[in-house]
């Protein structure tokens, strides 16, 4: 690190548990951020602030006017514009030194493969099952980590499948696949702003730990919130041994 950058992330280097080491690991780090709405705005931002030497930004969608009261990397002067492409310039105000790769694509199963092969760790800021259960099978070939997401009303959950760890529950252990499940949407169903702004921050956390090889993660552990009365609950689960996802593939 040279001066500047000693500077900038010094109020992490004073952390015992992190240190110069740990900050030099952030700043070698490559992340991929799969959604750039509400809940990967706080966690691009975290993430940028901090130091992570490359970030993925992929999203196909476009700001919306309706977006802008809780996904807060958009401005109103870039509605119309790729989410990604407005996260790359709102990031870039935040820490220039950060690569940010923005990718204005939906991601299908061999290009997340890829994406997740070239990253250190996966964030799933989505809101759909299907691309879900993409990410977690992308992560599940590749062993890597998945720091995963949601929010939906007042509601909300966090956790970590540490899939370069052996043995480690996937997404699909704890939610598996079934046709049957309703897709619930904050378009249809409405979300609180400032949850997802919790949630993505926990990502972040998360994902900062990760990459720095501190602390105790979320992993086996799902973090649930209800914001309205501010309750947390806090579930372990763990691997299936039955799971078609990861009993089956290479991290079994």
């Amino acid at each position: 690190m040279n001066d500047s950058q000693l500077l900038r992330y010094s109020r992490h280097i004073l952390l015992d548990a992190l240190g110069v080491e740990g900050q030099q690991r952030i700043l070698n780090g490559r992340v991929l951020i799969v959604g750039a709405g509400g809940l990967g705005s706080p966690a691009a931002l975290y993430l940028t602030a901090a130091g992570v030497g490359q970030i993925t930004l992929a999203d196909d969608d476009t700001v919306d006017l309706t977006n802008l009261q809780r996904q807060i990397l958009h401005r109103d002067s870039r509605i119309g514009v790729n989410k990604a492409l407005s996260g790359q310039i709102a990031l870039a105000e935040i820490n220039p030194e950060v690569r940010v790769v923005p990718l204005a694509e939906r991601l299908d199963a061999a290009r997340l493969a890829e994406l997740a092969a070239e990253a250190d760790l996966v964030l799933d800021c989505t809101d759909n099952f299907a691309t879900r259960h993409a990410i977690n099978r992308a992560c599940v070939a590749q062993k890597k980590p998945l720091v995963s997401g949601a929010a939906i009303r007042f509601d909300g959950q966090v956790s970590v499948y540490a899939l370069h760890q052996k043995n480690a529950p996937c997404y699909h252990c704890l939610f598996p696949e079934a046709a049957e499940v309703e897709e619930t949407r904050c378009a249809t169903l409405g979300v609180f702003a400032p949850l997802t702004g919790i949630i993505g921050s926990m990502q972040a956390t998360e994902a900062l730990k990760l990459l720095a090889g501190i602390g105790e993660t979320l992993n086996g552990r799902l973090l649930l919130i209800d914001s309205l009365d501010m309750q947390w609950r806090s579930v372990r689960f763990k691997r299936d041994p039955d799971c078609a996802v990861c009993s089956a593939g290479p991290a079994a």
